[in-house]
């Protein structure tokens, strides 16, 4: 761009772009236009003239109000067009770019009286490099080599090149070569001393260039050969005669991959019972043909690799599934022998409950003896009175029991003492109960027309029967209620232990307090 003042007298001005950019095969547009402040400049005549290098002018189009417009280059021809047939604008458009296109291109104006007037505009081609990445196959040594190569190749700027990896290598930019149409192609080599360890490792080439939005990255696999290394798996040190499949495996190792794999054994020819695949080697049936040596022997291109294995045959051992079935047999046995232990503790617990809690039948007196011992007593409660049967006894023994029977009388003679009567309850007491007077819970129990509620009013508590299990359980009679009169007037039961009861000559028991008239 040009401007300038001379005696206060404003210059004319060319306004046009200082630089730009663009891709081959793209089209772009180069701006122009005249800036005349004073309106005093007459224009005759605008050019377009391309400087590709210092020194070399070509006039690419001609624009004349009078004779029109004019393309006298024919490297753009027919690819140069004017945007605005005016004189004041006359940007134009180049289409079909191509990297020779590259170089100063000055929008030049003839006027009067000034002379000319000029702008330049410098346009930039970019060429987005075809970047690549390869890796060079290489033999395991001792000295540094290239083992992958970079590339940007036609690239406009010049690409940069860098190498990422964890291998222990180093990089170099070895060439650059700059094309006939301005491009420049960059080539990087990543150099290491290889090993068999370093064979699949990868490495990344990073690519980074005006053009691209973002850094260009791959990532390869380094490519070591070496010869192969070989081991045999699968001996268990457990080959006994009779055993049936034992298996020896040849795990082999190369690059290239070993493509021949021979098993082979120091005795001489392979057992009969013995069968070969690839490397998997298979013993049908252990005997003693097989107590041998197996070597297995690998090849790669780049040499041979052999392992070896002695194998013992011992004598054969119990066969291992009959003692998993003579463990399963001694397991299930203990089982089920446990679970009949605790069934039968869960019956007899249950059994001993019942007896401690159970009441007699309504028909049954509230103590009962049989035999000349004394007899079954209730496990739950008894009361020193004989029930109505006619096979009770008194105070709970036999037959031959010739003492005392004493009942409560309540109601009858109102003084709650105790009478001696005949063996035979008279029910008239509870039946006919005097008024104002219920009848007693003694006349309750001893009527035998109690149901089941009425029943576990006189059960005894926990600690009751704790106190019974500790005077010997069902070897003891169980303790028995006393009736007698609490301060409010109302009938209260104490409980005695049955060490109050003394056993006689002739069979029967009898209490040791009680008073016998």
């Amino acid at each position: 761009m040009e401007d300038g003042d001379d005696d206060g007298i404003i210059s004319q001005k060319v306004r046009v772009e200082e630089e730009v950019e663009a891709y081959p095969t793209e089209t772009v547009d180069l701006r122009c236009e005249f800036i005349d402040r004073g309106g005093r400049t007459k224009l005759t005549q605008v050019s377009w003239i391309w400087e590709p290098i210092d020194g070399q002018r070509d006039n690419i189009a001609v624009y004349h109000p009078t004779y029109g417009q004019s393309f006298p280059n024919p490297s753009f021809k027919d690819r140069v067009v004017f945007l605005h047939n005016t004189l004041e604008n006359p940007s134009i458009r180049i289409s079909k770019l191509k990297m020779s296109d590259t170089g100063r291109y000055t929008c030049e104006y003839a006027t009067y009286p000034s002379g000319n007037e000029q702008g330049t505009t410098t346009l930039i081609m970019l060429a987005k490099p075809k970047n690549s990445v390869n890796v060079v196959t290489v033999q395991a040594e001792t000295k540094s080599v290239v083992v992958a190569t970079c590339e940007a190749m036609d690239g406009k700027p010049a690409a940069t090149i860098k190498w990422l990896g964890s291998v222990g290598g180093n990089h170099t930019t070895t060439n650059t070569t700059n094309g006939p149409d301005g491009t420049v192609t960059v080539r990087s080599e990543y150099r290491l001393v290889p090993t068999a360890a370093d064979n699949g490792r990868e490495v990344t080439c990073m690519v980074e260039q005006k053009t691209q939005e973002r850094p260009w990255a791959q990532t390869v696999q380094l490519s070591v050969e070496y010869p192969p290394s070989v081991s045999i798996e699968g001996y268990d040190n457990n080959w006994y005669v009779g055993r049936s499949d034992a298996v020896l495996l040849c795990m082999a190792s190369g690059n290239p991959v070993p493509t021949t794999i021979t098993w082979t054994a120091a005795s001489g020819a392979m057992p009969d019972t013995v069968e070969v695949s690839g490397n998997k080697l298979t013993v049908r049936k252990v005997d003693d043909a097989v107590n041998t040596t197996f070597i297995c022997e690998v090849k790669n291109k780049h040499g041979a690799s052999r392992h070896q294995i002695t194998t013992i045959v011992i004598e054969a051992l119990e066969d291992p599934s009959s003692g998993g079935v003579v463990a399963g047999a001694v397991i299930g046995s203990l089982l089920a022998l446990l679970l009949v232990i605790a069934l039968i503790a869960v019956l007899l617990t249950r059994s001993r409950r019942q007896q401690r809690r159970g009441f007699p039948s309504s028909g049954d007196s509230i103590a009962t003896g049989s035999g000349s011992n004394g007899g079954d007593y209730g496990n739950k409660a008894r009361l020193l009175f004989s029930g109505t049967g006619n096979n009770s006894s008194k105070n709970g023994t036999g037959a031959n029991n010739n003492g005392p029977i004493y009942t409560y009388r309540e109601g009858c003679d109102a003084t709650g003492t105790l009478t001696e009567k005949a063996n035979d309850f008279h029910h008239h007491h509870l039946l006919h109960p005097a008024v104002g007077n219920p009848p007693s819970a003694h006349d309750i129990l001893l009527s035998g027309e109690v149901d089941e509620v009425e029943r576990r009013k006189f059960d005894l508590d926990d600690s009751m029967e704790e106190e019974y299990d500790r005077f010997g359980g069902g070897n003891m009679l169980p303790p028995a209620y006393h009736v007698h009169r609490g301060h409010g007037g109302e009938e209260e039961l104490d409980v005695y232990l049955d060490d109050d009861m003394e056993s006689q000559r002739d069979g029967s028991v009898i209490s040791r307090t009680a008073i016998y008239v």
